[in-house]
């Protein structure tokens, strides 16, 4: 993979990091379901009339959107709702650690089914990058943190569950993305057809009358504006970067370097917070930078 393509995938961690933030309270006010409606509704409106004054939606032929659509339901559909939901039990933090084994997702569904292989040097700053994150977000609290975004809500299980949901779906997206990617369709028309084919689902469940895709609180003007904030930056500029970094990169290395959203999102805690994390989550995120390192060096 070129260097460059490897910091396409850093990039997206960084808007990743800073929707986990910005999103957080939207989603406990709105609810998972609503919120990801939203979300998906107002990053459509935005970034519809670029991909029609562009013409970039003729980058693709049916078959490939059909193959994009299933992707966005799959990853996004599925999968953000499932985070959305895992971070309304367990907090961003907590929802992090279970995230970041998307990389893991990515890479072993990468050597099994699109035959990718890494050398050594990549292998081990794979395994320090998700190693790292990981120690990072599950030390990166203080035993008498009380702020809300720590307390769990309801059955930790299903928040666990959700999570790794969430994980899995997230790495088959971008699976399923590959092969079309590859051909050279424009990153911002294909994240615009998988909004689009997110969008209709969900407002199919609504439309059926499902209980929990109802907003929990009615939408205000403020919450919307962030809500919108966070769709621009996540998925207009998040997700238009891993798939243009898929296009020329392994599945496997793009989760991998996509996973450190959780280590990034630790001085945004601490900025929100006032507190700086304990001193597990440094060593984590030292374990990380020094794991990204090898890998884009490798």
């Amino acid at each position: 993979m070129s260097w460059s393509y490897d910091w396409l995938a850093l990039g997206a961690a960084s808007c990743w990091a800073l929707t986990s933030v910005l999103s957080a309270p939207q989603a406990r006010h709105l609810g998972a379901i609503a919120f990801t409606r939203w979300r998906m509704l107002l990053v459509f409106c935005m970034l519809l009339p670029v991909v029609l004054f562009t013409g970039s939606w003729h980058s693709m032929t049916l078959a490939q959107a059909a193959v994009l659509a299933f992707s966005g339901l799959i990853g996004i559909f599925v999968g953000d709702t499932a985070l959305f939901a895992a971070m309304n039990r367990l907090g961003p933090r907590r929802t992090g650690v279970l995230f970041a084994t998307h990389a893991l997702f990515s890479a072993l569904m990468g050597f099994a089914l699109l035959d990718e292989r890494m050398g050594a040097q990549a292998m081990l700053g794979g395994a320090l990058v998700v190693g790292g994150v990981m120690t990072a977000v599950a030390w990166g609290s203080h035993k008498d943190e009380s702020h809300a975004w720590e307390t769990v809500r309801g059955p930790w299980l299903l928040g666990v569950a959700l999570g790794l949901l969430a994980a899995l779906c997230q790495a088959l997206g971008s699976l399923i993305a590959k092969p079309v990617m590859v051909t050279g369709v424009d990153p911002v028309a294909a994240t615009v057809l998988r909004v689009a084919a997110t969008s209709v689902a969900h407002f199919v469940l609504l439309w059926v009358g499902f209980a929990p895709a109802r907003a929990q609180q009615a939408p205000t003007h403020r919450v919307l504006s962030l809500v919108a904030l966070s769709g621009f930056i996540g998925m207009g500029l998040g997700m238009s970067l891993i798939l243009l970094a898929l296009q020329h990169g392994d599945v496997g290395m793009v989760g991998i370097l996509s996973s450190v959203s959780p280590v990034l999102v630790l001085p945004l805690l601490w900025w929100r917070l006032g507190r700086a994390p304990a001193q597990g989550a440094w060593l984590g995120a030292g374990l990380t930078v020094f794991g990204t390192v090898l890998v884009l060096v490798r």
